[in-house]
């Protein structure tokens, strides 16, 4: 499912959890400082809602993973792994069915049975429920049509066969639908059902993920062991405390001070810093992350491609790795990362030209606005300015916390907007094409007309092959549309990085967002 990246920004402040969860904590704590059992994460931002079908920020995404269990799973390297889902198998790619595990139960110990499984996939589709962006969703059989409430749930293609066997049916082949469904969460209905608005808090949780919620405070969170969870055997750490600490520098203060085991996204302008001082444990990660510009194609004045084509060509990539990314970051003019690529140089000759042609000059020029969020994100927008400055064109920044400028863009009230998005653990080519398609969650250009056509049609082509080899040549046949077209101005791949203390014990060859496969050393 597709997940937002910028959320909004809240006053930070560190709550403490419920007196006594405080005094376990403090009676479990070694000499050290460090709890004996308990795991201290400290995460970016608040998640905006626990339900998966409502929940669209990336905090969000990343709790799901502890606290729901998917019809298919992350293996411990991120590949594809049996999850409540022992087996799946399709002779065609349009229908898909999935087994479940012998005697699955939820938390709570009530059966967990395919029934759940068709309530939940009728809830992703309802539109008075289903709130959160649920791109994987589409090509289920009238999945479109019930979100726009011409037909009943009901109506969808899902259905159980048996109370252990889940049937998929979709409108189109999609080759990888299983790698969809490891971010599809079946909810328990007999929980939902009694308390729909209020079954998230801790008193009413239940969930099938190797944790369930036992506390939650403002800007606080504290997970428990589920020894319901199928695979309770392999989770090392019986509780995690997590907190959420907004401002990046904060949040590494924290860690170096070592109240935290584990912290996300440190400040991009303090790698090398914090390089020198916690060595190996800071982490490294390559990761399906794309910084880029998001141009309102709509607006008159940048319709024209060679408008975008200016812009891109005069924009300091490598400058905006070294400035902002510590030179960690990869360059990039394209979206299908690409090791062999080559890294992309100005060209504020060429831009002037496209400018030229496009009807802008000294006499005319191009004034546009320039939308980006406050911190880190607002000082890179300032650095594109001085680059488009170079080839005459005016641009006015307005800096804002993330939500207020994601419904300006939403709203069509913008010029460019500076964004990001991170795939998480999602690496395959498709999932950083997917969120320009139609549908997906970056397609808020109003980028229209034959070559977008076009577009749509490889990449559902692409969705369809079998063949790894063939689909990651449609989908840069597809990428070379878009990147012709230029409705999105792609500039940098980050790094993820994670502060990741010595004693935690996990698998180095992805970042570290499957809890359950932590253990404390």
């Amino acid at each position: 499912m597709a997940i937002r990246q910028d959320r909004p920004a809240q006053f930070t402040r560190r709550v403490a959890l419920g007196g006594g969860a405080a005094a376990a904590l403090a009676a479990c704590a070694p000499r050290s400082g460090a709890p004996k059992d308990v795991l201290r994460v400290a995460i970016d931002s608040e998640p905006d809602s626990l339900d998966p079908l409502k929940g669209q920020f990336a905090s969000a995404a990343l709790l799901y993973k502890q606290l729901h269990a998917p019809l298919t799973e992350y293996s411990p390297t991120g590949g594809l792994a049996p999850g409540l889902a022992l087996t799946w198998r399709s002779d065609d790619a349009r229908t898909w069915r999935f087994t479940l595990r012998e005697n699955l139960v939820w938390s709570d110990g009530a059966p967990l049975t395919s029934d759940d499984v068709v309530w939940t996939a009728r809830r992703v589709v309802d539109p008075s429920t289903g709130f959160a962006e649920q791109g994987d969703f589409f090509a289920v059989i009238n999945a479109r049509a019930s979100l726009r409430g011409e037909v009943a749930p009901e109506e969808i293609g899902v259905s159980a066969l048996d109370p252990r066997t889940v049937e998929f049916r979709l409108d189109r082949p999609v080759a990888i639908f299983p790698v969809l469904m490891r971010e599809f969460y079946p909810l328990p209905r007999h929980v939902v059902e009694a308390d729909p608005d209020h079954w998230t808090r801790p008193e009413n949780w239940v969930s099938a993920g190797p944790y369930v919620l036992e506390d939650r405070a403002a800007m606080a969170l504290r997970l428990r062991r589920n020894p319901r969870f199928a695979a309770a055997d392999t989770v090392a750490v019986e509780t995690i405390a997590v907190d959420v600490i907004e401002d990046t520098a904060a949040r590494a203060r924290r860690f170096r001070a070592g109240d935290y085991d584990l912290a996300e996204r440190p400040p991009s302008d303090q790698i090398a810093f914090l390089r020198e001082r916690l060595r190996d444990q800071l982490a490294a990660f390559p990761a399906p992350i794309l910084t880029y510009l998001k141009v309102n194609c709509a607006k008159s004045h940048l319709s024209d491609p060679r408008v975008r084509w200016a812009l891109s060509l005069a924009s300091d990539r490598t400058r905006i790795n070294t400035q902002f990314f510590n030179g960690e970051a990869r360059p990039t003019d394209r979206v299908i990362p690409d090791p062999d690529a080559p890294s992309p140089e100005e060209d504020l000759a060429a831009a002037r030209r496209f400018l030229g042609h496009a009807g802008f000059g000294p006499d005319n020029p191009l004034q546009i606005t320039l939308r980006a969020t406050v911190g880190d994100r607002d000082r890179i927008a300032v650095a594109l300015m001085d680059d488009w400055a170079r080839i005459g064109v005016q641009t006015q920044l307005l800096a804002s916390y993330p939500l207020d400028m994601y419904q300006a863009v939403d709203g069509g009230d913008f010029d460019l907007a500076l964004a990001r998005f991170d795939r998480g653990l999602k690496i395959d080519p498709e999932f950083m094409m997917q969120p320009f398609s139609e549908d997906g969650f970056a397609d808020n250009t109003r980028w229209t007309g034959p070559r977008r056509s076009a577009f749509n049609a490889l990449i559902d082509a692409a969705s369809a092959e079998m063949d790894g080899a063939a689909r990651l040549a449609g989908l840069r046949e597809a990428e070379a549309i878009f990147l012709e077209e230029m409705s999105s101005i792609p500039l940098v791949f980050e790094r993820a990085y994670w502060m990741v203390a010595s004693r935690v014990r996990y698998g180095a060859e992805i970042p570290p967002h499957l809890w359950r496969d932590l253990s404390l050393g």
